[in-house]
């Protein structure tokens, strides 16, 4: 697909990307009244199947980039991912006239979820610290993500179900639409499945519009795949985010970014184990080190602002979703602009 016209590129890019958002609000949707039916909670629906679904575009381009000898624009797509997806967190703030949404979302599983998403973006960084070891090509620090990933997961688990404390006041901030659900659990499972597919499908025609017009532009491979292709790829969280905003699932819009957040930092893995040159990893350069600090310092902000639970402040969002914009802008120009 890369090698089409500039000229279908934007008219699939539009296309693939209205299909988002059309498909993205209802999975969103769907999402929300499997939390309800099958007791698992917004949190371990936003953690586990919700951030799954809207990372499959990520997973692919990241994979597909890793397989085909581009390490560097696996690595930018999957970290660019965590990045961007973290900041449409102050933008889904924006869409929320009432109060702050991290104000409104935090709970014991959505702190649990972001001390898990830093332990996991530590764990590369801490490879390029030493010798660059690998058995068979992997690298122990993949083995190390997949292991924190299923542990940290038990940890958010045990958070929803029995959290050893509860933030104040938070019994009415998640108000579920009420609505008259007569559909079977299989039936939503299905619904799931399927727009979930469609998202992935819709998300990677997007991503695959999306570099060949910015091919057009002469960018870097680290440019491209840090900004154009992330972006691109996370359109899908970005609309079932705002769309979960909207049903006043505020739990379900946080979870589902850190746990596609998650997810992203998994794909590390993926690339190790798809990339044939040895451990990739050793491909990871200052501008990756950059994306991979920027995204422990914006989940930090992140979670003191779950913390701190502001109500109301800068332009009625709270100060972490002014903060994870700026940070985001200004990381964005720096990483436009050094190539």
């Amino acid at each position: 697909m890369t090698n089409l016209s500039l000229q279908i590129s934007i008219v699939l890019f539009i296309v693939s990307a209205a299909v988002i958002v059309v498909s993205g609000t209802l999975i969103a949707g769907i999402a929300d009244r499997l939390s309800q039916k099958t007791k698992l909670g917004q949190a371990l629906m936003g953690a586990l199947f919700l951030g799954f679904s809207t990372s499959l575009p990520g997973i692919v381009t990241s994979v597909t980039a890793a397989l085909g000898n581009y390490p560097v624009l696996a690595l930018s797509n999957a970290l660019g991912d965590i990045a961007v997806q973290t900041a449409f967190l102050g933008i889904a703030d924006i869409t929320y006239l009432e109060a702050n949404l991290e104000y409104a979302a935090a709970s014991a599983a959505t702190l649990t979820q972001g001390s898990l998403l830093i332990v996991l973006l530590t764990i590369p960084l801490l490879a390029t610290a030493y010798p660059l070891i690998n058995f068979w090509g992997i690298h122990p620090a993949s083995f190390g993500l997949v292991i924190t990933y299923i542990f940290g997961l038990r940890l958010v688990s045990v958070a929803y179900s029995s959290p050893m404390w509860k933030t104040q006041d938070t019994e009415n901030n998640e108000i579920l639409i009420e609505e008259k659900d007569d559909s079977s659990t299989i039936k939503l499972w299905v619904y799931f499945i399927l727009l979930a597919a469609i998202l992935g499908l819709a998300g990677y025609v997007v991503e695959q519009a999306g570099v060949t017009i910015a091919k057009s532009t002469n960018l870097s491979e680290n440019a491209v795949g840090s900004l154009f292709t992330a972006i691109c790829t996370s359109l899908p969280e970005l609309v079932t985010t705002i769309a979960a905003v909207q049903r006043r699932a505020f739990t379900l819009a946080v979870s589902g970014v850190l746990g596609g957040n998650s997810f992203d930092v998994l794909v590390l893995a993926l690339c190790d184990l798809a990339y044939h040159k040895g451990s990739i990893y050793e491909a990871l350069t200052e501008h990756q080190v950059f994306l991979l600090a920027l995204t422990i310092l914006m989940t930090a902000i992140l979670l003191l602002g779950l913390l701190r639970r502001e109500k109301h402040g800068i332009g009625n969002i709270g100060f972490e979703s002014f903060l994870l914009l700026l940070l985001y802008l200004g990381g964005f120009l720096l990483v436009f602009f050094s190539g």
